[in-house]
């Protein structure tokens, strides 16, 4: 994915913080997540009413917008973990905020949700997940000091975790239609990504989240699971072979990529793969395509795929003899058994992560902007001052998109979701018609998730609704005082001076990947120093350390792009760092390439080996310019290759 670039429309070029702003994902509705949003706050909301408990149903019908916002696409197994962290991060925030909100005064008040800040900041660092949890106990601890409510704190997060806990079952109730690949065993089956997204990288993240996400057991626990682990396995080598291919630029014949082509129907379906064609062995990538599409065959077909006939033949290949004893096959199996995630949660690892620049930088901005808006709310004395803090927090989050963009985004969806619930407020009944507008804009939600200006809107609508059934007056018009009060805040906080080097999380980000493509690099070079045996371990380490690399490069590459489209003051702090990733891409290309001709020949030639030297030189060059420090793996690969 290339970085944010000006935009031309008519005569006018438009500047990257600004085509940001008015750019939209793209792809098919979401259906099952719409029925999910359905039946979601709307239901929870019309019990609590039922029974006379109209605050707890408020509470229990916000647990479950925001558990909505984080329902994205992928596995059940996968959702559990993306909803359910959140969904606790949210109600201890809800208690912790209720607790303080009651006992202290607005200069304790103060310092405490300012330190809450700082901490929820710096963890956010860590990944999706973990900001999404950051973002739920900020705006959870605003809203429980702050939201006049008669419940005591621990009422208010049961009732908010239940509320995240009712999307979370439905998630895991309702079946995904087609699905049929997966009867009888559905916690992988996953609502697909859009086709302009599912790139070979983004396919093999999902995938191997989905797979090696939150169990109970160690292995598999059915059939199904291993079928998936064991198909996963064979998608590597297949992968592998293809970088190799396209790194040699060669013109290939045309039935080259008929094989894969049916391998990824008989996945979409369930259905045996049936002949493949064996495409021509004459060159090292290819004969690595061979012996993976035999792999796979045999793998997806449950050890019975004929590759032969009129379709083209086959060559001989080391597979065909008894593809189990490969060390292709071998290190697949143990890839499925063993080696699905090379990077599980370590302690120390993450620990690094929120103490280091990203997340101390993180820390800090949020921890400001959260702070100083809790301060100037309660000075103002206004009776939904809990707002301004909370809608702080969704804009000081650069994960979000950049400043400028989140700010515009956000103060236009806030005045289109307020006119829109001041139109419905004048002729909607009370509280049938509101409870409606709650159960429609959570349906909304998954739609609106595309487009933070709209998604805002809708969660608009979605938050004065439970307002007035709660027994709150009409509060459009300040919403809108109090998003264009944050909009504010945020804009100067998030251009202040800060200690230390500014765009520390892009920079981490690219650190853990140049980190992550030396280690790979320099098990494959150690192949070829005579230091690995080509055998099962070998492969399997090598396909892990392979993932690692691509998927670290695609988080440091959404990072830079996000800081790409920032206003050029803050924009300039990350010059230059992406041109170190594609280097770093570029690399790990060539270092998938050494390895399939490795496995070939046993040896590297002259092209291979020119190559990696003339990219580690232009690493380090581009490193220097950026700002980075010269990382010692790649002086060590350097004298290497």
């Amino acid at each position: 994915m290339s970085p944010p670039s000006a935009v031309s429309v008519g005569s006018t070029v438009l500047p990257p913080w600004l085509t940001h702003a008015l750019r939209a994902q793209r792809g098919p509705v979401p259906w099952n997540a719409v029925l999910r949003g359905v039946l979601a706050a709307g239901p929870l909301l019309v019990v609590a009413l039922l029974v006379g408990r109209e605050s707890l149903g408020v509470v229990a019908a916000l647990g479950a917008m925001f558990a909505g916002i984080n329902d994205r696409p992928g596995s059940r197994r996968v959702a559990v973990h993306r909803i359910g962290v959140p969904g606790l991060a949210g109600a201890a925030g809800l208690a912790v905020g209720t607790y303080a909100g009651d006992g202290l005064g607005a200069v304790p008040l103060t310092l405490i949700l300012t330190g809450l800040g700082l901490l929820a900041g710096a963890v956010s660092a860590v990944g999706p997940v973990a900001s999404g949890a950051g973002t739920q106990l900020l705006v959870a601890a605003a809203i429980g000091a702050g939201m006049p409510l008669p419940d005591p704190g621990w009422q208010r997060a049961l009732f908010f975790l239940a509320g995240a806990g009712w999307l979370i079952v439905l998630r895991l109730a309702l079946p995904t239609p087609g699905a049929r690949m997966l009867a009888g065993d559905f916690r992988f089956d996953g609502e697909r990504v859009g086709a302009r997204r599912a790139a070979l990288t983004a396919a093999l993240d999902h995938a191997q989240d989905a797979l090696a996400g939150p169990r109970l057991r160690r292995y598999a626990s059915s059939a199904v699971e291993r079928r998936l682990r064991a198909q996963y396995a064979a998608a590597l080598p297949l992968a592998e072979a293809a970088t190799a291919l396209a790194w040699a630029g060669e013109a290939l014949p045309d039935r080259t990529g008929e094989g894969p082509r049916r391998l990824a129907v008989a996945v979409r379906t369930g259905a045996p793969c049936g002949p493949l064609p064996a495409p021509a062995r004459t060159v090292p990538g290819l004969r690595a395509l061979d012996d993976a599409l035999l792999h796979a065959a045999e793998s997806f077909d449950r050890g019975g795929a004929d590759r032969g006939g009129a379709e083209g033949g086959r060559g001989g290949s080391a597979l065909h003899g008894d593809p189990g004893r490969h060390p292709l096959g071998r290190g697949a199996e143990q890839t499925a058994r063993t080696r699905l995630h090379l990077r599980p949660p370590r302690a120390k690892a993450l620990l690094r992560t929120v103490t280091g620049s990203g997340g101390r930088e993180y820390g800090f901005r949020v921890a400001l902007c959260y702070g100083v808006s809790v301060a100037v709310a309660q000075a103002l004395h206004h009776v939904h001052w809990y707002w301004l803090p909370a809608t702080a927090v969704f804009l000081v989050k650069p994960d979000l998109g950049p400043l400028v963009s989140r700010v515009l985004n956000r103060a236009a969806g806030t005045v289109l979701g307020a006119l829109v619930f001041a139109g419905f407020a004048a002729v909607l009944p009370r509280p049938e018609g509101l409870v409606a507008l709650v159960a429609i804009s959570a349906a909304l939600i998954p739609v609106a998730t595309r487009h933070f200006a709209a998604q805002t809107a809708v969660v608009t609508v979605l938050v004065l609704a439970l307002v007035m059934v709660g027994g709150e007056p009409q509060a459009s018009w300040g919403r809108i005082g109090e998003t264009l009060a944050a909009c504010a805040i945020v804009l100067v906080v998030g251009h202040l001076p800060a200690p230390g080097q500014r765009g520390g999380n892009v920079r981490a980000r690219v650190v853990l990947a140049t980190d992550a493509a030396h280690a790979y690099l320099s098990h494959v070079l150690s192949a070829a120093d005579g230091g690995a045996d080509g055998g099962a371990d070998d492969r399997a380490a090598r396909w892990a350390l392979r993932r690692e690399a691509y998927r670290t490069l695609a988080e440091a590459r959404a990072a830079i792009d996000r800081s790409a489209a920032e206003l050029p003051t803050l924009a300039r702090h990350t010059a230059g760092t992406d041109e170190v990733a594609a280097t770093l891409e570029r690399l790990v290309d060539t270092t998938t390439a050494c390895a399939v001709h490795l496995d070939d020949t046993g040896q590297l030639t002259p092209r291979h080996t020119e190559r990696l030297a003339t990219l580690l030189d232009e690493l380090v060059d581009r490193r220097e310019r950026a700002g980075l420090a010269a990382s010692p793996g790649v002086r060590s690969s350097r004298h290497r290759s």
